[in-house]
């Protein structure tokens, strides 16, 4: 038997990995080229190891390295480290790529990493970027600064105190302080992502955008530079004629005058001093206009008493001196001491008139409904204790202070208040229009006009017990009001009826035709403004905008040393115009990678 030793075999194949792996990077890492100089020095104990290339009156310093070209005044070139530092009037020349002027550059071969500082300025065909000190990372072709930038395209000035460029992607992405000057806008922010060729900008952490008429404020947005839209989320805002449009989601678009904004949406009027609630929004610029659904609440700021306005959609029109409120279907409206519901309103902040509407009946159900029905589709309003219904309600405010000055019900007017001493007991009037007066936003007077009809309960003040129903037609009557319950009333024009002992009127003709209970629909709070259907809406996703981890900033990314932050000092010179070295070898500043 024949018996083979494995260590020769072992040990050749280990010499072959080894081998073949630095033929291998020897084949990938290329040899820093001297393609021109006017003088040739070397200085063993300034400059070890390292050609001293200097220009004269007919030639530069030419370096090359896979693909870029540099030139300079002076460069001191290390062979056997594939690194050179160049000084005086430095330009680089990468193809079509990149063009670059700066004072100072300093390049690693193997690592095919550029430090250039001084007066840097960094040409492509869409930009220019002017800085302090600039790194260069050719194998991913990041280009960044640390200090302070000025990006230049044909329309745009951007500034920021760290920066950088991604080759590949077309992108830079600006940091700190981030300020972009444009014509039709200005844009600042604390993070800033701009896509050259697209003209997009994506924006991380608070930004504000100023154009000629709006301005927009964000902490995570996209903004179209080019075509003047974009999309914000995280406490964004946008101040578009007279309003502030807030909301989880906002998106703008300036050349189609309009915007929309989803969830806790918010339109401030700053004007009329009122503000709108929803949860999805649309605003028209060209037609001064805004529409809101999803549970809108229009609010009327006033001082001592504000007035909130629910319905299924709000529309609000017009210029501010001139506008419009309209709400559609379940309209509910809730102030101190007065609430009310309808199929529609109508807002005039001109004249200081709110409507409150039913929904027209067509002829078949004029024909077929009893007057209790219909009275159930009228509008409603209440006055403390006293509900009051008719085909069409009018509230008129005082254009100046925006309190409550008078009420008008129109057509089929109906008073019910619920008797607080009798269990089923409900006074009554009814006639054809009624007429009311507010002082500091409360009713005090009510005046019911025409085939008036009327049934009362009385009571004795002393012991409040029942002395009779008093049930009486008039032409017309006056209520007074006081804490918010009818105090007293004055007949006009000679009025006939009886009152009745309890047992002598039968309890159906203790409700007047068209009588109807409805307390409770009454909207006693801000808080049955909406629906227990309403308060269960579900909210739309707000897709977020993904924020890219900066290479340059990952953990086991590339770094920059805290050395290379700072300016490394220009060599002396000697007479003879070669570079003089530092006292003091320096290990060069170039971003590395870390474990």
């Amino acid at each position: 038997m024949k018996i083979i030793s494995l260590k020769p075999i072992l040990f050749y194949s280990i010499l072959f990995l080894l081998t073949s792996h630095l033929i291998v990077k020897a084949q990938e890492t290329k040899t820093i080229e001297i393609k021109d100089a006017g003088a040739f020095n070397r200085d063993e104990i300034r400059f070890p190891g390292a050609n001293i290339l200097s220009k004269n009156d007919s030639k530069r310093v030419h370096l090359f390295h896979e693909g870029m070209d540099v030139w300079s005044d002076r460069a001191v070139f290390y062979k056997q480290r594939n690194f050179f530092k160049a000084y005086g009037n430095v330009v680089v020349n990468q193809g079509d790529t990149i063009e670059m002027f700066s004072n100072y550059i300093e390049y690693d071969g193997n690592k095919r990493f550029v430090v250039t500082k001084e007066n840097v300025l960094l040409k492509n065909p869409e930009m220019t970027l002017e800085t302090d000190t600039l790194y260069y990372n050719r194998n991913d072709e990041i280009a960044f600064y640390e200090t302070w930038g000025i990006v230049k395209d044909s329309a745009s000035v951007i500034k920021s105190n760290r920066g950088r460029f991604y080759m590949k992607q077309k992108k830079y992405r600006f940091l700190t302080d981030v300020e972009i000057t444009n014509p039709e806008y200005n844009i600042n922010s604390l993070q800033l992502d701009y896509y050259t060729d697209i003209d997009h900008a994506y924006f991380y952490g608070p930004t504000t955008i100023k154009g000629e008429d709006y301005d927009i404020y964000c902490e995570r947005g996209f903004y179209d530079t080019n075509n003047k839209k974009g999309f914000f989320i995280k406490n964004s805002e946008i101040l578009y004629n007279n309003r502030i449009i807030e909301g989880d989601s906002l998106y703008f678009n300036n050349p189609l005058n309009y915007a929309a904004a989803t969830n806790n949406v918010k339109l401030t009027d700053t004007v009329n001093n009122s503000i709108i609630l929803g949860h999805y929004a649309e605003i028209f610029k060209a037609k001064d206009s805004a529409m809101i659904t999803q549970n809108p609440i229009a609010i009327s700021l006033v001082e001592t008493d504000s007035l909130y306005i629910h319905a299924d959609t709000l529309v609000a029109i017009g210029p501010p001196e001139k506008r419009i409120i309209k709400g559609y279907y379940d309209v509910r409206i809730y102030k101190k001491d007065l609430s009310g519901k309808a199929d529609s309103i109508h807002v005039n902040k001109e004249t200081g008139l709110t409507k409150l509407m039913r929904k027209p009946l067509t002829k078949r159900q004029l024909q077929r409904l009893t007057p209790n029905e219909i009275s159930k589709k009228n509008p409603v309003l209440w006055s403390g204790e006293s509900q009051m219904t008719g085909d069409i309600i009018h509230l008129i405010s005082n254009t100046k202070t925006e309190e409550l000055d008078s009420l008008k019900i129109l057509n089929n007017s109906f008073v019910v208040e619920k008797d607080t001493l009798g269990i089923d007991n409900y006074n009554q009037i009814k006639g054809i229009n009624l007429y009311g007066k507010f002082v500091e936003n409360s009713l005090k007077t009510i005046h019911v006009i025409k085939n008036t009809e009327m049934i009362y309960y009385l009571y004795d003040d002393d012991t409040q017990d029942l002395v009779g129903i008093d049930k009486s037609i008039c032409s017309a009557l006056q209520m007074d009001i006081e804490d918010n319950a009818i105090d007293q009333i004055t007949y006009f024009t000679e009025p006939e009826g009886n009152v009745y002992p309890e047992k002598e009127l039968p309890k159906n003709a203790r409700q007047l035709r068209g009588f109807v209970w409805r307390g409770s629909e009454k909207v006693n709070s801000k808080e049955d403004l909406l629906s227990a259907t309403d308060k269960n809406i579900r909210l739309e996703v707000i897709q977020g905008i993904h924020q890219e981890i900066d290479p340059i900033e990952k953990e086991n990314g590339l770094r920059i040393p805290k050395k290379s932050k700072k300016l490394m000092p220009k060599p002396e010179l000697t007479k003879d115009k070669t570079p003089k070295g530092p006292k003091t070898k320096r290990r060069n500043p170039l971003i590395k990678k870390t474990q």
